[in-house]
C-alpha cells in the first residue's frame, strides 16, 4: 500500500518544542503566560492589527465575537450558508436564530445579492433587521468584502469574519479577519498554521480587547475572592499550546507560499482534463492562501465527485466533498435561507485535494496521476 497522503497535515518547523520547554521549565502550563502573550504580539505583527486575543478554539472566537456585538436571546444573525457548522452553532449558543444567505459562483462565499434581500426581508417579517453578520472566507478564498461591507454599513450591522481557514489571504491588501468588525482565525491540527487546537479573536479596539479577555477567564472581577458580574468562559489559550503557535509563526509566509505552490501545481497538473475545474481568485482583489486546493466536476463527466473521493481513498489518498450547506443540515432545517441553490450546486459538484504544505511535488503529482487515470478510465 502506498504512503497515506493526508488531506492537511500539520507542518512542524522545529522550535515548537523550544517554547514547550521552556514552559514546562519554568512551570507556565496554565492558560496564561509568556507564550500566550508572545504568540499574540507575533499574530497583531503578522495582520497588521493591534487587538488579538488568543482562544481556545475559533468557535470560541465567534462566540465571543458575537457576544461583543451584543447578539442576545431572540435575534437574528445572517450567516453564510456554505460553510461548517463551526460558523452558525455559536449563533444558537448565544440564544439566537441563524438566518442563511446562499454564496455567489465567483468566490464561493456570501452572495452580497442574497445579502441584501435577506436584511430587507427580515425587516419586513420581524420588524427589525438582524443583530449581525457572519461572513466566511471559504477554503481561503476571500468574500466581497467590498460588497457586502458597503450593504452592513447601509443597515448599520456589523460584521463579524469568519477567517478561520483564511490566515494568510489578503482582499485589497488587507489581511482577512482584519476587514470587519471582528475577526475569528482557528489553528485546529489542519489549518495553515497550528496550536493543536486553538484560535483568535481581532477586535477593533483595547476597550473590546480587554472585555474579551475579560470573559474568556471567566468574567472575574478584581476582588480578592470570586466576584462575577457577567457570565465568563474558560476559552483563554493554554501557554503550552501557545507556545506551538509562536514556533508556528515562525514559519508562516513559507506556509502559505508552499499552499500557494501546491495550488499551482493542481491548476498546471489537471488542466488537460476537460470538465474538471480547480477553483482560483476570481480578480486580483483576493489573494488566497489556498488552504485547501478544490476542484469542480462538470455536470458532463460520467462520475461523481464521491466517486472519485472513493477512487483516491481507494489510492490511500485522503480528500474531502465541499461542506454541505447548513441549510441542507437537519439540524438548521427550520431556519429562514435567501438564495437561489447556489452552494447546494457547489456541494454537489466539488472536491477537496490534499493541500498540506508539508506535502512534496512528488506526492502532488501522484494525486494528479491518479485523478487523471480515474478520469480516463470512465
Amino acid at each position: 500500500m502506498n504512503k497515506r497522503i493526508f488531506l492537511s497535515f500539520p507542518h512542524l518547523g522545529g522550535n515548537e518544542m523550544q517554547y514547550i520547554n521552556e514552559a514546562f521549565s519554568e512551570s507556565w502550563v496554565v492558560p496564561l503566560g509568556p507564550n500566550v502573550d508572545e504568540f499574540e504580539r507575533r499574530l497583531e505583527a503578522y495582520l497588521s492589527a493591534s487587538n488579538v486575543v488568543a482562544l481556545s478554539a475559533g468557535t470560541a472566537a465567534l462566540h465571543l465575537g458575537l457576544v461583543e456585538l451584543g447578539v442576545t436571546a431572540g435575534d437574528e444573525v445572517l450567516c453564510q450558508s456554505f460553510t461548517f457548522a463551526a460558523s452558525a452553532n455559536p449563533v444558537k449558543y448565544q440564544g439566537a436564530n441563524p438566518v442563511f444567505v446562499d454564496s455567489e459562483p465567483d468566490t464561493w462565499n456570501m452572495s452580497p445579492d442574497a445579502l441584501e434581500r435577506a436584511i430587507i426581508d427580515r425587516k419586513r417579517v420581524t420588524g427589525r433587521y438582524p443583530k449581525a453578520i457572519v461572513v466566511v472566507h471559504l477554503y481561503g478564498m476571500p468574500a466581497k468584502m467590498s460588497e457586502i461591507m458597503a450593504i452592513a454599513a447601509r443597515y448599520n450591522i456589523p460584521v463579524l469574519e469568519d477567517a478561520a481557514e483564511a490566515l494568510g489571504s489578503t482582499y485589497k491588501g488587507r489581511k482577512c479577519g482584519t476587514i470587519g468588525n471582528f475577526g475569528a482565525l482557528s489553528f485546529n491540527g489542519n489549518k495553515i498554521i497550528t496550536t493543536s487546537g486553538g484560535g483568535a479573536l481581532i477586535c477593533p479596539n483595547d476597550e473590546a480587547e480587554r472585555h474579551v479577555k475579560f470573559l474568556a477567564t471567566q468574567a472575574r472581577e478584581p476582588m480578592p475572592y470570586y466576584y462575577h458580574k457577567e457570565i465568563g468562559y474558560n476559552y483563554r489559550l493554554s501557554n503550552i499550546s501557545a507556545g506551538i503557535g509562536c514556533g508556528q509563526m515562525e514559519h508562516i509566509a513559507e506556509r502559505v507560499a508552499r499552499r500557494r505552490e501546491i495550488h499551482a501545481l493542481y491548476a498546471k497538473g489537471l488542466a488537460s482534463l476537460p470538465g474538471i475545474t480547480v477553483h482560483t481568485e476570481p480578480t486580483a482583489d483576493a489573494v488566497s492562501n489556498f488552504w485547501l486546493t478544490t476542484i469542480l466536476l462538470d455536470d458532463s463527466l460520467q462520475f461523481s465527485p464521491e466517486d472519485l473521493r472513493q477512487a483516491l481513498e481507494a489510492e490511500n489518498i485522503e480528500s474531502r466533498r465541499l461542506w454541505r450547506p447548513m441549510n441542507m443540515q437537519p439540524v438548521y432545517a427550520d431556519a429562514p435561507f435567501y438564495g437561489d441553490g447556489c452552494a447546494e450546486r457547489l456541494f454537489n459538484r466539488g472536491l477537496c485535494l490534499p493541500s498540506g504544505s508539508i506535502l512534496t511535488d512528488e506526492e502532488i503529482a501522484r494525486v494528479v496521476d491518479c485523478i487523471t487515470k480515474f478520469y480516463h478510465s470512465k
